[in-house]
C-alpha cells in the first residue's frame, strides 16, 4: 500500500483537475417607462452531475449583490443536465441609478431533498456594464461558487481495487490547507468514509480525530467489499470533519469517487480500474 510521509517527496502527485462546470443562458433589461429591470433565466448546458444517479436536479438562484436579503429562485428540473427553465423575474419600480450600482449574481445549485443543497457554480455580471435599454440574451460559463465558503481544502486519497477478492481499499493519506473550522483558527479533522450502492449507505468507516491541524496525516486504510457486478453503481463518499466537543461536528468538505462524478473524481476512479493491485494516489479538492 502507498504509504507517504509528512516530508514526502511525493508531494507532486497530480493536483485538482480544473472542472468544466457547465453554462448557463439568461437574458436581461430595463424598461425606462415602468422602471422595471426583467431577468429572463433561460436554460444550462454540460452541467455536472451531483447526484449518486449520475445526474442534477439543478435550479437558480438570483441576487442584486450586495443587496443578499431578497433572493429569487427558479423551479427545480429533476434530472436533467440541459435544463430549461424559460422564467421571468420582475424588478419593479427599480429607479435606473440604483440598478447601475447592482451585480446580477446567479447561482446554479443541485436541489437535495436529504440534505443542503449542492453549489454547481455561479455567475456575477455588474450591470453597469451592459446595455440594458435592449434585453440582450447571454451564454455565460459557470465558475465555482465563492458564495461564503472559500477553499476547503484539498486531500491525498490512494485507491487501489483487488478484482480478484473483490475489495477496494481506500486510503486517507494526508490533507492540506484545510478550512479552519474554530474560533481559534483551526480544526480537528478526522475523515468519514460511506460506501454507497445505488442511494443506500452500506458501510461506514472514520480516521482517528487529528487535533488542531489544518494539514494533518492521516495514513490509514480501510478495505470495503465491492463485488463487481456492483461497481458502476458504487460511490465512496468521503467526507473530512471537524471535531467539536460542544456542538454538531462541522462538514469541512467532500468528494464523491464513483465512474460516473466530476472529472477529477472519474479520472481516479478510472486508473484504480485499470491498474488493478495498485495504490493509485490523487490530490482532491474538497467541495461543499
Amino acid at each position: 500500500m502507498l504509504m507517504l510521509s509528512p516530508g514526502s517527496e511525493e508531494d507532486d502527485h497530480e493536483g485538482p483537475v480544473c472542472e468544466k462546470l457547465g453554462r448557463v443562458q439568461f437574458s436581461v433589461g430595463y424598461s425606462f417607462t415602468d422602471s422595471t429591470l426583467t431577468v429572463k433565466i433561460l436554460k444550462g448546458q454540460d452541467l455536472p452531475a451531483k447526484d449518486f444517479s449520475g445526474t442534477s436536479d439543478p435550479f437558480v438562484k438570483l441576487y442584486l449583490l450586495p443587496d443578499k436579503k431578497h433572493k429569487l429562485e427558479t423551479k427545480v428540473k429533476r434530472k436533467n443536465l440541459n435544463p430549461h427553465w424559460n422564467e421571468t423575474f420582475l424588478f419593479e419600480g427599480f429607479p435606473y441609478d440604483k440598478v447601475i450600482q447592482r451585480t446580477l449574481y446567479l447561482q446554479v445549485l443541485d436541489y437535495d431533498r436529504f440534505s443542503r443543497n449542492d453549489p454547481i457554480g455561479e455567475v456575477s455580471v455588474p450591470l453597469n456594464k451592459l446595455d440594458l435599454a435592449n434585453m440582450q440574451t447571454f451564454w455565460k460559463e459557470l465558475n465555482p461558487c465563492t458564495d461564503g465558503s472559500g477553499s476547503r481544502g484539498d486531500l491525498l486519497v490512494s485507491l487501489c481495487y483487488n478484482p480478484t477478492a473483490n475489495i477496494i481499499t481506500v486510503s486517507i493519506i494526508k490533507a492540506r490547507n484545510l478550512k479552519a473550522m474554530d474560533i481559534g483558527g483551526t480544526s480537528d479533522p478526522y475523515v468519514k468514509l460511506w460506501l454507497m450502492h445505488k442511494d443506500k449507505r452500506v458501510e461506514k468507516k472514520k480516521t482517528v480525530v487529528m487535533k488542531c491541524c489544518l494539514n494533518p496525516v492521516f495514513n490509514e486504510s480501510f478495505p470495503f467489499d465491492v463485488p463487481a457486478h456492483v461497481l458502476r453503481e458504487t460511490t465512496i463518499i468521503i467526507t473530512v470533519m471537524d471535531k467539536d466537543k460542544l456542538s454538531r461536528n462541522d462538514v469541512i468538505g467532500k468528494i464523491y469517487l464513483s465512474w460516473k462524478s466530476g472529472p477529477a473524481e472519474v479520472k481516479h476512479w478510472k486508473d484504480m480500474m485499470g491498474r488493478p493491485r495498485a495504490a493509485v494516489a490523487q490530490w482532491h479538492a474538497l467541495k461543499a
